[in-house]
């Protein structure tokens, strides 16, 4: 199994380093059964995160034909309301680094991974956020960062308050710390629970939460 994890301008490190790591200890634990990469929309670079100076290395391009799995993080930037920002301050502002990845190739390899039938995309925080500004999630249940569960709604995807979404093909993390659990949920239903067990033991973290399907009953009473 390889996974990509997907790098852009102002990505959120933890995002991708959390559910990176979970896989490639997988990896080591199965002889190279799940192997990583790191990628971006436009091939191998060095890219910037939302922390400076700190970046990452794209060894390879985002590429839904090769991949079985796609991580998608957030961003990390000026977390204050957008409108009590100066100009200059609003370009490092979350909502404008999210939506310039709008502006790349990413959206329309996203859906083109979303399209295939044997590609699994993930997301961490913001990453679902990405795929619903560009139209990717309408209908469809999905989490982010709780801060982010308004706007995820108002692009008419279904916002569910949750750890992790599991909706098939599509799998959503909330906030930053939620990679990890990600990135167990998708070894567990991927390779299987033994090694997802073993990461988490060596990894000493307990999963959050339910993670949250449409499969079941659905309960009568809202709180």
């Amino acid at each position: 199994m390889l996974a990509q994890f997907v790098l852009f301008d102002g990505f959120d490190p933890l995002d991708v380093i959390a559910p990176y790591e979970v896989l490639h200890s997988a990896g080591m634990l199965t002889e190279g059964a799940v192997q990583v990469e790191l990628v971006s929309a436009e091939g191998p670079r060095d890219v910037p995160s939302g922390l400076p100076p700190l970046s990452l290395k794209a060894t390879a391009l985002l590429d839904p034909e090769r991949a079985d799995v796609i991580v998608l993080p957030g961003a990390a930037g000026d977390v204050r309301d957008p409108a009590e920002l100066s100009e200059d301050e609003q370009a490092n502002a979350i909502p404008a680094i999210l939506g310039r990845t709008l502006e790349t190739d990413l959206p329309r390899l996203a859906k083109e991974a979303l399209e295939r039938e044997d590609t699994l995309v993930a997301t961490v925080c913001g990453g679902s956020l990405i795929l619903a500004m560009a139209g990717l999630t309408e209908g469809r249940p999905a989490t982010t960062h709780h801060l982010g569960l308004d706007v995820l709604g108002a692009t008419g995807t279904i916002a569910v308050d949750a750890r992790v979404v599991d909706d098939g093909d599509l799998i959503t993390g909330g906030g930053v710390t939620s990679g990890l659990d990600v990135g167990l949920y998708v070894l567990e239903r991927e390779v299987g629970p033994r090694v997802a067990h073993k990461v988490e033991k060596l990894f000493e973290h307990e999963r959050r939460g339910t993670v949250w399907s449409r499969r079941g009953a659905a309960p009568a009473l809202a709180f």
